[in-house]
C-alpha cells in the first residue's frame, strides 16, 4: 500500500480526478446562478416614493370644520415597473381621510387611498393622524391696510388714506378659532413708491392677538387696494447766504438768483417753512463776475427738484492806468506849454465790470484838453477823458495849468 502511494502514476491519476471533479462543480454552480438571476421582461418590481401628495378631506363642510390634517403626505408605491411607471407619471389616484362618519371632538383616523391597481402596494406616511372636528362658524371682519417700509418712501412723497374693496370679508372656521382673531389685514410695501396704487389685488391675512397666522378660510381670499401717493409742494422765498469779503479792489454789484423756489415734503413740515436759504457762499474765493452753482440748505424732510441753484454774481473793480498822455485840441493846440504838471502825462482810474476793466488797455483811454481860442497867457483847464461807455474813467488830476504863447 505504501508503495502504491509512492508511485508517480498513482499520484498523477488522483490529481487528474480531483481536477475534473472541481471543474464540474464550478460549472454546475455558475449555470445554476445564471438561471436563477434571469428576469423575464415586464415582471421586475421597484419602489417609487412620492413626496407632497395632496391629502383630501371628506367631511360635511357645511356643518363642520376640521384641524390637524396635513396638506401633503408621502406615498411609497411598490409593484411591477410596467404598472408603476404610468401611475407615478399621471398621479391619477387619491389619498384622503374620510371624516363623514365622525362627529365633533378629537379623533384618530387612518389615511386611505383609492384608484390604485390591486397589484400595487401603497405605504402612506403618516399612516394615521389626530384630527379635531368642530362646528362650522362664520363671521364678518373689517379689513385694514398695513403700509410697510414707510421709512423707505422717497423723500418729498406722502401717501394718502388707502381704500379697500370690499371693506369686509367673511371668515369661516370653528368658533374657537374665530374667537382668537385679532387682526384681518393686507400689506402694502411702499418702498420707492412714487405713483398711486390703483386696484391692486392683495391676499388677506388673519392673525391672533400675538401676531400668529391663523389658518382659516377667507371669502373672498383677496381684496383690491388703492393707495393715493402725493407730492405736496410749496413755493417760498429764496435767500442767498454769504460769508467773508471779496478780495481787495473788488466790489459786489449784483448777487441774484431765483426769487422763490418750489419745495416738496410732508404737509405738516411745509407749513412751518417760510424760506429756503443757500449754504454760505464764500466771497473770499470770488474773483470774477460769473454764474456760480450754490448748494441749497434744506431742512430735514424737505427737497426740491434741484440740490443747487445758479447765482449770478457781478463784480466791479477799480484799476489805475498810469502816464496817459494828455492830448490838446483846438486852434491853439500847437502853442501850448504844460506848466502844472510839466509833463503832459496823467493817471486815470477805470472803474466798472471786472471783466471789462481787466480787458482795458492804456490805448483804449483818451485824455485831452480843449484850448479852443484861448488867448495868450496861463490858463487852468479841465481834463477830459474818453473811453468805453460801460467803464467810468476818472483822471487823478482834474485840471491842469498851461500857457498859451
Amino acid at each position: 500500500m505504501d508503495k502504491l502511494f509512492q508511485s508517480k502514476w498513482f499520484i498523477r491519476v488522483i490529481s487528474l480526478v480531483f481536477a475534473i471533479t472541481l471543474y464540474l462543480f464550478v460549472t454546475v454552480e455558475t449555470n445554476t446562478a445564471q438561471n436563477e438571476s434571469r428576469v423575464v421582461p415586464g415582471t421586475s418590481t421597484e419602489v417609487q416614493v412620492l413626496d407632497d401628495v395632496p391629502l383630501d378631506i371628506r367631511i360635511d363642510a357645511d356643518q363642520y370644520v376640521v384641524s390637524g390634517v396635513p396638506e401633503f403626505v408621502t406615498v411609497s408605491l411598490e409593484g411591477k415597473t410596467s404598472v408603476l411607471t404610468p401611475i407615478v407619471r399621471q398621479r391619477n389616484f387619491s389619498v384622503f381621510v374620510d371624516l363623514r362618519q365622525f362627529g365633533e371632538g378629537e379623533h384618530t383616523v387612518d389615511i386611505e387611498y383609492e384608484n390604485l391597481p390591486d397589484d400595487l402596494n401603497a405605504y402612506i406616511e403618516p399612516k394615521s393622524i389626530d384630527v379635531t372636528i368642530e362646528k362650522r362658524a362664520t363671521k364678518e371682519f373689517d379689513v385694514s391696510v398695513d403700509l410697510i417700509n414707510m421709512e423707505e418712501l422717497p423723500l418729498g412723497y406722502e401717501v394718502g388714506e388707502p381704500e379697500v374693496n370690499p371693506k369686509t370679508v367673511t371668515i369661516i372656521s370653528s368658533e374657537s378659532t374665530i374667537d382668537q382673531i385679532a387682526m384681518v389685514k393686507v400689506f402694502i410695501d411702499v418702498t420707492d413708491l412714487k405713483e398711486s396704487i390703483r386696484n391692486r389685488e392683495v391676499p388677506v391675512s388673519v392673525y391672533d392677538v400675538q401676531g400668529n397666522d391663523l389658518n382659516v378660510r377667507v371669502e373672498p381670499p383677496s381684496v383690491t387696494v388703492s393707495v393715493p401717493v402725493e407730492r405736496p409742494s410749496k413755493k417760498v422765498p429764496l435767500t442767498i447766504k454769504t460769508r467773508g469779503e471779496l478780495p481787495k479792489g473788488y466790489k459786489l454789484e449784483k448777487l441774484a438768483a431765483e426769487q422763490e423756489i418750489e419745495i416738496f415734503g410732508k404737509r405738516e413740515i411745509l407749513e412751518g417753512i417760510a424760506e429756503i436759504t443757500t449754504k454760505e457762499l464764500n466771497l473770499t474765493t470770488i474773483t470774477e463776475s460769473d454764474k456760480y452753482e450754490v448748494e441749497l440748505d434744506f431742512p430735514d424732510g424737505v427737497i426740491a427738484n434741484h440740490e443747487t441753484i445758479e447765482v449770478d454774481i457781478e463784480l466791479s473793480v477799480s484799476k489805475v492806468f498810469e502816464d496817459i498822455p494828455i492830448e490838446t485840441e483846438g486852434e491853439n493846440s500847437e502853442n501850448v506849454t504844460f506848466i502844472r504838471p510839466s509833463d503832459p502825462l496823467i493817471d486815470v482810474t477805470a472803474t466798472g465790470n471786472d471783466k471789462l476793466v481787466n480787458a482795458l488797455s492804456k490805448e483804449d483811454i483818451l485824455t485831452f484838453i480843449d484850448v479852443g481860442t484861448l488867448s495868450e497867457g496861463e490858463h487852468e483847464i479841465e481834463v477830459m477823458v474818453d473811453g468805453p461807455d460801460d467803464i467810468k474813467l476818472e483822471p487823478k488830476l482834474k485840471q491842469v495849468v498851461v500857457e498859451i504863447q
